[in-house]
């Protein structure tokens, strides 16, 4: 890899311009297009700069009549490659595009749209987007809120403010490309006059275009005091200060390494306890898994208990339904006998009554003794049936 190194000793662009006493369109068309010529090589590359501001446009040597410009400070340029993503927000809040406000995909048409903010100041002396607050200054960019004021773009001509229309476009498809700006009629037609007729009227326009660099030297002054500025020699009074900015944070990360051994201690000593605690955790955590183990051992064993109880509840009804229906069956057996026993009863005292009649005809002895033991027979057999102990399938001989 090799490495170019340039001397840029002019300062910044705006700063040159600023202590002119007056510049035309045909001026500015020059310093746009050497910019337009650095960004088409960038491009040519696939490389998007992503912050060119006037901090970033240094003069090479101030000293001649077209000084020559160089683009610096590529810490945010990025490579753009095909159909690979790349979303970012970054860059100067005033000369940032759409897309990055709005966090879409970036590409190389971001770029443009800073050239056209550099255009509107460099021909006005202001900014097209600047609010009074940073968010303010994002909301007019996401809206495209700008105009071409009366008082700053009284003398400038249709073509440059089409030139700026084209470059501050949301629409990226929209936006001038590179190529593009570079055959924009402004840029091709305003070339150095050379006939008297072209000195005349450059000369009638002195008097508004230093109106235009005392703005663009106030607004140099003003960007300057609220961002860091590129020119060499300041750089060399702000080496003090950031020396000792260097010095005083040397300061704070010596304390930052004490506390950092202080907090490490408490680290371990809170970590000693964690580990501590830890362990006192496993020991409970292990005595109630067994405690639990045992719960649940014996509401096993109490659920084997419960469907057994079931299981006999249910042999038990099951047998006391097969109780009930065989004593339905007997005691309907029963009443059957108890029924024809009684026929039979009747049956036997009427023979008696009859035998009774006769023995007493005839004087039989006998026949009253047989009496007697059908009677006493007869009682024993009334006796059993009434109080269920005679056996269904016992039944007496008569």
């Amino acid at each position: 890899m090799q490495m170019l190194f340039f001397s840029v000793s002019g300062g910044e662009l705006f700063d040159f311009l600023a202590q002119k006493e007056s510049l035309s369109e045909e001026e500015a068309t020059e310093f746009i297009k050497q910019i337009l010529s650095g960004v088409q090589y960038l491009h040519s590359k696939k490389i998007a700069h992503f912050d060119l501001k006037p901090e970033n446009i240094m003069l090479l040597d101030n000293n001649i009549q077209r000084p020559r410009i160089k683009l610096i400070d590529f810490g945010l340029a990025h490579r753009i490659k095909d159909g690979v993503e790349f979303k970012n927000i970054f860059g100067t809040p005033e000369f940032v595009a759409p897309e990055i406000v709005n966090y879409e995909q970036l590409g190389l048409e971001a770029d443009m749209w800073s050239i056209g903010v550099i255009t509107y100041i460099l021909l006005s002396g202001a900014s097209p987007f600047l609010g009074d607050s940073k968010q303010e200054t994002l909301a007019n960019i996401s809206a495209v809120n700008f105009e071409f004021d009366e008082e700053f773009f009284g003398s400038t001509s249709e073509l440059a403010k089409s030139f700026i229309r084209q470059l501050l476009v949301k629409d990226t498809r929209k936006r001038l490309k590179i190529q593009d700006a570079l055959n924009h009629p402004w840029i091709k037609t305003h070339e150095q006059p050379e006939d008297n007729s072209a000195t005349v009227e450059v000369q009638t326009k002195v008097e508004s275009q230093q109106l235009k660099t005392k703005r663009l030297k106030e607004y140099t002054i003003q960007s300057h005091s609220s961002m860091p500025p590129n020119n060499t020699y300041v750089n060399f009074e702000r080496f003090a200060s950031v020396l000792e900015d260097i010095s005083l944070v040397e300061m704070g990360l010596e304390n930052v390494a004490q506390k950092r051994e202080s907090l490490q201690d408490d680290v371990e000593a809170l970590l000693s306890i964690y580990c501590e605690k830890e362990a006192w955790y496993k020991e409970e955590s292990e005595s109630i898994r067994q405690e639990l183990s045992q719960v649940r051992y014996k509401f096993r064993k109490a659920e084997v208990l419960r469907k057994g109880l079931q299981e006999d509840l249910r042999t038990t009804d099951a047998n006391l339904a097969s109780i009930d229906s065989r004593y339905l069956t007997r005691e309907a057996h029963l009443s059957s006998l108890r029924q024809e026993l009684n026929a039979e009863l009747r049956w036997l005292q009427e023979v008696m009554g009859s035998l009774n009649g006769e023995a007493g005809n005839k004087g039989f002895g006998s026949i009253s003794a047989l009496n007697n033991e059908v009677n006493e027979a007869l009682k024993e057999l009334l006796s059993r049936a009434c109080g269920g102990d005679l056996h269904p399938q016992a039944q007496p001989d008569i």
